[in-house]
């Protein structure tokens, strides 16, 4: 299980299974003519109490139990000649290698230990087919700075203590998805329900193997739905509190018909244990992915633009005059992409694919992940306080490592560069407006700050703390491309646009900044003085 752990709460992978309450007539689909076993009736119901309420998850727990697996992995870890794991030796092997040394002898090449990892999974399948998350199967130690060497066997452990050596038919990196197979007949299996359905306050119960203690089952309620917990691109989950923990990664939620409606991922938590925030793969995004990997798809097909964008934050909307979280800001666009093809522009803000309204929760690399390569797609954009729709053929995402191969270099955060005198046209006017000091981009400051040639802008030398700026996070070494979507060649052509826009009314400006030869970001500066 992913665990979010910090100074602060963090998120936990599970790494195990969770299942959700079933209401009457909940069942686990069997095989076209397989009667089930008399004791998963179908006619078993939830008794209900006060409200409502189930007094009794027994009858849905042995329904949907056995379909929920133990998996476990074994590896080969590198260690050191003390059994420390892989990374930067301790003192007390530093100074044994010293000796070795002095005494003459060579190193000893690195030993290897076993190491093993416990999650969970479900039976999608009477054949076998396993659905669990790819970090249960990845490999390594959580936190740990050993060697990791290939997963060397996986074995899934049924609920009547059946064991089977599985083997991986796909998996799914950004996802967080892998599909595995066992050899087996007549299985009893689950089916994935509609969490577009699920409604903030329904029951859920989870199956797993939380701690490697074997098969535990826990309930609660949908605490919240589309939650972003890690900035990913598809991070969409569903947030229960059904206690999870590590060791149930890789299960399943289950709504009060026995359906799936999530695959337990993460939890968040002070130290590793349940707080009543677990997160969920929902059934809707997973269900796809291992349709496609149960193909035996090398790669899961995925739509792509060639854009970089960016939440329309209070602030960037303020200086747009637009409303709070209406659409996504384009950062960036892909030179002879599908985006730049399609005429989409650096500072349109989408607010519309597809025929979906692009919010917080609906994201704009969300909506055209799911769209089949080769669609063409209508893409309503704001350009310039006016709206207009143009469209695009979404193309089939690269590969993450094609797209390292072109992404830029890391970012630089320039604090010792840019030294401001203060004298340049315009400068003192713009610190008095934005509460940063500017200076020209010139070939010295060009070199110091290990720009390329093609960067072009004024360079931030300094930023009050008081400002607007600092509390974005502007940073001496920055450099402001455009202000208003207007380039910034100068100080003083920053200060000109500021004071176009003081005059205009507007008390936001917004600034297009990159740091070192990062990506550019669009940020929402306040005005300052009068």
């Amino acid at each position: 299980m992913r665990i979010l752990r910090s100074v602060i709460p963090a998120i936990i992978l599970a790494g195990a299974a969770a299942a959700v309450l079933m209401p009457a007539g909940a069942q686990i689909a069997t095989p076209a003519g397989v009667a089930p076993p008399a004791q998963n009736a179908v006619t078993a119901r939830v008794e209900s109490g006060p409200m409502g309420a189930p007094r009794s998850f027994a009858d849905l727990t042995a329904k949907l139990a056995p379909a929920v697996v133990n998996v476990s992995t074994t590896q080969k870890i590198e260690v050191t000649r003390f059994g420390g794991r892989g990374g930067a030796p301790s003192s007390l092997e530093e100074l044994f290698r010293q000796f070795q040394q002095q005494q003459g002898g060579g190193g000893e090449a690195p030993a290897t230990r076993e190491a093993t990892s416990l999650g969970s999974g479900f039976i999608v399948d009477p054949s076998g087919y396993i659905v669990t998350n790819n970090h249960v199967i990845a490999g390594g130690e959580p936190g740990s700075p050993a060697t990791k060497l290939p997963v060397e066997t996986i074995t899934v452990t049924l609920a009547d203590r059946r064991e089977f050596k599985a083997r991986v038919v796909g998996r799914d990196v950004l996802s967080d998805l892998a599909l595995l197979k066992i050899d087996g007949a007549n299985l009893p299996y689950v089916k994935f329900g509609n969490s577009a359905a699920v409604r903030v306050g329904d029951w859920a119960i989870a199956i797993g193997n939380p701690f490697g203690l074997g098969g535990t089952v826990t309930h609660g309620i949908i605490s919240a739905l589309h939650r972003n917990i890690q900035s990913g691109q598809y991070d969409r989950y569903i947030q229960t509190d059904a206690p999870i923990n590590q060791g149930n990664s890789g299960g399943p939620l289950f709504d009060l018909d026995g359906n799936v409606i999530g695959i337990n991922t993460a939890i968040f938590s002070t130290s590793g244990g349940n707080v009543g925030l677990g997160f969920a793969i929902p059934a809707e995004q997973a269900r796809p992915v291992i349709e496609q990997l149960k193909t035996g798809a090398a790669t899961v097909k995925r739509g792509y633009l060639g854009v970089q964008i960016q939440p329309v934050t209070g602030s960037i909307a303020e200086s747009l005059g637009l409303p709070k979280d209406h659409g996504e800001i384009v950062a960036a666009v892909e030179p002879g992409g599908p985006a730049a093809k399609a005429g989409l522009k650096q500072g349109d803000v989408v607010v519309r694919v597809a025929g979906q309204d692009v919010t917080y929760d609906n994201t704009l690399s969300y909506i055209v992940a799911n769209v089949m390569p080769g669609t063409r797609v209508p893409i309503g954009v704001i350009r310039g306080g006016k709206p207009l729709t143009i469209e695009a053929t979404v193309v089939q995402r690269p590969s993450e490592t094609a797209l390292r191969a072109t992404g830029t270099p890391a970012e630089g955060d320039g604090s010792d560069s840019a030294d401001a005198t203060g004298t340049a046209p315009g400068a003192a006017a713009a610190k008095a407006s934005l509460g940063i000091a500017l200076t020209p981009l010139t070939p010295a400051v060009r070199a110091e700050l290990k720009l390329d040639p093609n960067v072009s802008g004024v360079v931030i030398a300094q930023v009050s703390l008081d400002s607007s700026a600092a509390s974005e996070g502007l940073q001496r070494g920055d450099v402001i491309l455009s202000i208003n979507q207007a380039p910034t060649p100068s100080p003083a052509a920053a200060a000109a646009i500021v004071a176009a826009a003081r005059k205009a009314g507007r008390d936001t400006v917004l600034m297009l900044v990159q740091r070192g030869n990062g990506r550019p970001s669009y940020f929402g500066i306040k005005l300052q003085g009068k």
